[in-house]
């Protein structure tokens, strides 16, 4: 029984289906030789001096017309690839969102350790979602909860940029602060900043 062509794998076509060597069948070909100047030639000819050179003969651009090839050693073109493409991948920073929740009552000791959470939140390269609930009857006093967001703003400032002020969802109100721009990372604060002043909180004479 003949085995079915389909199945017949290209023996000389590395496993990420570039096409090297006697497995580039079209006919003529682009070749960008070394000096960067690139020639319509015959592959047979191509392939020819890429053997004479002891190189490979790689399509670099498989969907051009002619297919663009270069005679390349394949093995360390290949590694640089992967070197590339592990460096770029280095380079892409995810920003981590932390959220910081508050309320209207939210005691003065727990303020000051929220604040403090999300300094070290920004000074880490993270962005912070300052979230303020409203629960029951502190929808009817929503004041006070703007008033501890501006003094989260005010303590914030040094630490971070505003990305989106105050905004009101639903039973919430948020705010989103990015890490510093332009700044070398500060210190880590040993404390919360303390504000200038301190607003009331809800329910307070």
């Amino acid at each position: 029984m003949y085995p079915n062509p389909r199945d017949r794998r290209m023996p000389n076509r590395p496993s990420d289906g570039t096409r090297t060597n006697e497995d580039i069948r079209i006919s003529p070909i682009r070749l960008v030789k070394e000096d960067g100047e690139a020639i319509i030639i015959e592959t047979s000819k191509a392939l020819q001096m890429a053997k004479d050179a002891g190189l490979d003969l790689v399509e670099v651009s498989p969907n051009a017309k002619p297919p663009v090839c270069r005679i390349i050693n394949y093995g360390k073109y290949k590694f640089e690839q992967v070197k590339k493409a592990k460096a770029a991948k280095a380079k892409q920073h995810v920003v981590k969102l932390k959220e910081i929740k508050m309320h209207p009552k939210t005691a003065e000791n727990d303020y000051l350790y929220r604040i403090k959470q999300a300094a070290e939140f920004l000074q880490d390269g993270m962005k912070v979602k300052l979230i303020m609930q409203f629960r029951g009857r502190e929808m009817a006093h929503m004041d006070y909860g703007k008033r501890l967001m501006e003094r989260a703003k005010e303590d914030l400032l040094q630490y971070g940029d505003l990305e989106m002020d105050s905004r009101v969802e639903g039973n919430t109100m948020l705010s989103i602060y990015g890490p510093k721009r332009g700044a070398g990372q500060a210190k880590k604060p040993d404390q919360a900043p303390k504000p200038a002043t301190e607003p009331k909180a809800a329910g307070e004479a």
